[in-house]
């Protein structure tokens, strides 16, 4: 009998011990993984820190964090979803969700959400990522565009205060290049290259899509706003070889002094505080044609419905979404609040963040529908075209518009 009880009791002993080593080997497999944007080489450190700071309050989880390239994530997270290796938590292009809702793969976050939880945020931001009233991503960055002017080279032209219409860009650029300067700096190739094409098309009245959902940028006012475009390029007074310059090209020109304007986002301000310091610029809204408008932008963050750990997911999402790490990434980014509580904070009472929260009541979202990248394409084609002297402006924009009219299932 005390040898039956001594083993009992050590197998009750052992037993136990195994079912710690399984509770210890459970814990420690409750690893989520995220995939991130790289929107500067601060983004890794910073989602770094968050992970390390979540586990440190979370014992036993573990969160991994993968950066990738914005050029490259959207086919990255197609070849994971396609193989089933996508992460619990990633990084999106909020206008990716539609597609990504349709295919049956994203996670709706309403019911992981109370009133005040979705009472942080500021409405227009949340509201893109909502698709038939259920919520499918947090904005994670938002930003606008607006017109960045060196100050002392459109003072010199007569326009201290900067441009205020297209005519006063055309003007100031005339008389900028007889100093031997571009005016305007014009991005003619990848990301946003249709998007620099719409900040003419919507100051001039016209729109991407209409009502009726097909292409509608080879409207009379599409037509006007290419015109203006390839009537700078034409008159030499944007850089030369514009469909060799991306975003951070022409950013690159402006910080040189090689352009005396250019279309951004907020984020361009923090590099020329960096790289730039000498170099004393303002910020207008975008030129008005017929009317005024600036685009805004947003990029979420989602769940995939396949996640194991969308217990341990959410949690971080809420975790990233309190003050503290929101004041963080956004500042550090250069990026707009997107919380009402980021937004009080001091670190974003300056006057660069306050020109572009000014901009928010004019603010164009990307359309919400299926085939919007594919139509992004079928117009930066389509611009690269008329900017190179290949088609004219209303042939260029009918192609484009009927590619992007079957994109749109027109």
């Amino acid at each position: 009998m005390a040898f039956q009880a001594r083993a009992s009791s050590a197998l009750g002993k052992l037993a136990a011990a195994l079912a710690l080593a399984g509770i210890a080997v459970a814990a420690h497999a409750d690893t989520i993984r995220v995939t991130v944007a790289h929107y500067s080489d601060a983004t890794a450190p910073y989602f770094e820190k968050m992970a390390k700071q979540f586990e440190a309050a979370n014992p036993g989880t573990t969160v991994k964090i993968e950066d990738v390239n914005w050029d490259t994530l959207q086919q990255k997270l197609q070849t994971d979803i396609s193989g089933g290796a996508n992460a619990d938590l990633a990084i999106v292009g909020t206008r990716w969700l539609l597609d990504f809702v349709k295919d049956d793969i994203a996670e709706p976050l309403d019911g992981y959400m109370d009133a005040n939880f979705k009472a942080r945020f500021i409405g227009p931001f949340l509201a893109p990522s909502q698709i038939d009233g259920k919520t499918y991503g947090l904005p994670i960055a938002a930003s606008a565009r607006g017109l960045y002017y060196n100050k002392e080279l459109l003072a010199s032209v007569g326009y201290p205060n900067g441009p205020k219409t297209w005519n006063d860009v055309i003007d100031a650029s005339k008389k900028l290049k007889a100093k031997g300067v571009a005016g305007f700096g014009l991005q003619g190739k990848e990301i946003e290259t249709d998007v620099y094409y719409y900040y003419a098309l919507w100051t001039n009245g016209g729109d991407v899509i209409g009502k009726d959902h097909k292409a509608a940028f080879n409207s009379p006012a599409g037509i006007k706003a290419a015109t203006l475009y390839k009537t700078l390029i034409d008159d030499g007074l944007t850089q030369p070889g514009v469909t060799g310059y991306s975003r951070e090209d022409v950013q690159n020109l402006f910080k040189q002094g090689r352009v005396a304007m250019v279309i951004s986002a907020p984020f361009l301000a923090k590099q020329l505080k960096k790289e730039a310091p000498n170099l004393k610029y303002g910020i207008d809204p975008l030129p008005v044609g017929t009317n005024g408008a600036t685009y805004a932008v947003t990029d979420s963050i989602m769940m995939f419905k396949n996640s194991k750990s969308k217990k341990t997911a959410w949690k971080f999402l809420d975790y990233l979404f309190t003050k503290a790490p929101r004041v963080e990434f956004t500042s550090t980014e250069g990026f707009l609040p997107t919380t009402k509580a980021e937004a009080a904070d001091p670190a974003f009472n300056d006057p660069d963040t306050k020109a572009f929260i000014a901009l928010l009541p004019q603010a164009r979202f990307a359309p919400t529908v299926t085939g919007w990248e594919d139509t992004a394409k079928a117009v930066t084609s389509g611009m690269q075209a008329v900017y190179l002297g290949k088609a004219k402006p209303a042939d260029a924009l009918n192609q484009a518009a009927a590619d992007a009219n079957k994109s749109l299932g027109q």
